[in-house]
């Protein structure tokens, strides 16, 4: 998708893949998904003038529209779909745990003088039509599926692109003017009331998430001593109910 933009190809450039052996989600983690389970989808952008600082809202942007889509194509009530900072979709379990339902990572270019976003790639994994039983072993535990959500109800990953692809243009046309969604993606943070733990590249902060800053996309967490601090670029991995 990179060269393609490097090429010339217009914008909005998308491309979908069938299996993923050896996806890339965040902090170089792999990202696995067998034939026929997930929509694993990229999309090329140009933004008109989304400033650097800004270049995190387009990603943002792309999950609220597969929120949505996933919501609508799966038969759920609205609001069974949730955001976990910075951007997977995830779902409640009974015992109050989140489930991994999605993973979305954005890379973007910068202009010459550095002040905007040349050219944007967004990559999607949702988890659609993949059955509990063939969850691996090692991620049953922290992962669910759109399939699995709605009781066993077969996903069609088409409807669900095109679901997708039609919530994402009105949403990405506000963003070109200048208009971002801040208070869904405010509102549909699981993380916000929780306590967590971030790790970061060479730390760890403990404490309890009580928002997200729609000016900087950090998550704004509250340590023991009472002080908030913005964590601009992290991983949570651990966001539970109470102390």
């Amino acid at each position: 998708m990179r060269a393609w933009l490097d090429e010339g190809t217009a914008e909005v450039a998308v491309a979908t893949a069938d299996q993923q052996t050896a996806g890339r989600g965040r902090q170089g983690r792999q990202w696995i998904a067998p034939p026929g389970t997930a929509l694993l989808v990229s999309a090329g952008f140009r933004p008109p003038d989304l400033e650097l600082r800004h270049a995190w809202r387009l990603a943002a942007t792309a999950a609220l529209a597969m929120m949505d889509a996933a919501e609508d194509v799966a038969g759920l009530k609205d609001g069974a779909i949730w955001l976990k900072w910075p951007n997977d979709l995830v779902a409640d379990a009974d015992d109050g745990r989140l489930l991994k339902v999605a993973g979305v990572l954005g890379e973007s270019a910068p202009t010459p003088d550095g002040g905007h976003v040349r050219t944007a790639v967004i990559g999607i994994g949702i988890n659609a039509d993949w059955p509990a039983a063939a969850f691996p072993p090692d991620l049953r535990d922290s992962m669910t599926s759109l399939r699995e959500l709605s009781g066993g109800r077969p996903i069609d990953r088409e409807a669900l692109l095109d679901a997708w692809l039609s919530r994402l243009e009105p949403r990405y046309e506000a963003l070109g003017s200048g208009h971002f969604d801040a208070g869904a993606w405010s509102t549909r943070q699981r993380t916000t009331g929780r306590s967590v733990d971030v790790d970061l590249v060479t730390s760890r902060i403990t404490g309890m998430a009580v928002g997200v800053d729609p000016e900087s996309g950090a998550l704004v967490v509250r340590g023991a001593d009472g002080a908030n601090t913005h964590v601009g670029s992290g991983e949570v991995v651990r966001c539970v109910v109470g102390p």
